[in-house]
């Protein structure tokens, strides 16, 4: 019956389509309230069992719910929520993998991945790894408490720049601004230079406060792209001291292998679990992993929120887990952890 009613759901959604372009054609919105209720009303006298209409009624309306966010996707492009403004690095690397589609500017990483998980947006793209800073704790607290998947890493170069406002040149700076990441990253030539440092949530913010003081004295650390977008000059380009500066970014969705990306499955994929309190737990894990054949590239512990001194393990190992071998591995480990979930298999891609 599951099958049938996929069948279903997929002609219907083909039908949906067809009804966007009459709208589109016409010059009719997508919602139609009245329209709605009236194929709701009268689909509820399709059902026989009266104790069973109402519940008819909310598959319906849901049904309906469905069919507008796709007619949306359609009509708008795809939805994509993000953490800060735009011009922050998360902005470009949405931008650069997804150009067609709506940007949505979160103000936290929790914010942006509910977004995706009511939702709100189609994907959500999140920071987890920075070569030069390390894994963001954070995204890896929402993978582990939170329903969504990595389908994509996304890998961006990261170049920092001195920017200023048109007049402003790099001997006039006496100021700079930037995340505390950026400015860790420029350390070196922020001392070079003896410039004073001041630290923003994020790089965007502050070029935007570079822009909107209009100080040729004060400095924004952040991008080209940034600098483009407030409207400032790159007095400095590629001041970080690490030429080797790449942040990965992970694409969430609510469903694996997301209808929007290109065939991710084969590369990596990604673990959390917790392990029993006794001895040697974690080893057999291990032993568990390596008998397969994986090669486990990195292995995080976090703190669970509640209990103290518990932790949870955030894994990335290479190859596909889509295969025999794979699923073996999965159904082992979970006769030995105490909670085991697949986060997502995906490739990574260079923006």
């Amino acid at each position: 019956m599951d099958k049938d009613i996929a069948a279903l759901f997929e002609q219907r959604m083909r039908l949906v389509a067809q009804v966007l372009e009459y709208k589109k054609d016409k010059g009719l919105p997508i919602l139609d309230a009245e329209q709605e209720a009236r194929v709701i009303a009268s689909g509820a006298e399709n059902v026989a069992d009266p104790a069973l209409q109402e519940y008819y009624v909310l598959f319906l309306r849901e049904v309906m719910r469905i069919s507008r966010s796709y007619q949306a996707r359609l009509m708008y492009g795809m939805k994509i929520a993000y953490c800060g403004v735009p011009g922050a690095f998360a902005h470009i690397a949405a931008g650069r993998a997804f150009p067609d589609a709506q940007m949505i500017p979160h103000p936290d990483f929790a914010s942006a991945y509910h977004a995706c998980e009511t939702g709100e947006a189609d994907i959500v793209i999140l920071p987890v790894e920075n070569s030069f800073a390390g894994d963001v704790g954070g995204v890896m607290d929402l993978c582990f408490s939170g329903s969504l998947y990595i389908n994509l890493m996304l890998d961006l170069d990261v170049s920092q720049n001195l920017l200023g406002v048109k007049g402003a040149t790099s001997e006039s700076i006496r100021k700079v601004v930037s995340h505390p990441q950026a400015l860790a990253q420029c350390a070196e030539y922020i001392t070079r230079r003896g410039l004073e440092s001041s630290e923003f949530a994020n790089t965007a913010l502050a070029a935007q406060y570079v822009a909107e003081k209009g100080d040729v004295s004060l400095g924004a650390i952040a991008s080209r792209e940034t600098a483009s977008l407030y409207g400032l000059e790159v007095l400095d380009g590629g001041i970080n001291s690490s030429t080797a500066n790449t942040t990965r970014f992970a694409v969430f969705s609510r469903a694996r292998n997301h209808a929007t990306m290109p065939e991710t499955s084969g590369e990596h994929f990604i673990l959390v679990f917790t392990v029993r309190n006794e001895a040697g737990a974690l080893a057999k894990i291990l032993n568990i992993i390596g008998s397969h054949g994986f090669n486990m590239s990195s292995l995080h512990s976090r703190p669970v929120a509640g209990p103290l001194w518990n932790h949870y393990f955030f894994a990335e190992l290479e190859g596909s887990v889509r295969t025999e071998n794979g699923s073996d591995l999965l159904r082992q480990l979970e006769t030995v952890c105490d909670r085991l979930k697949l986060i997502g298999d995906y490739k990574s891609i260079k923006i």
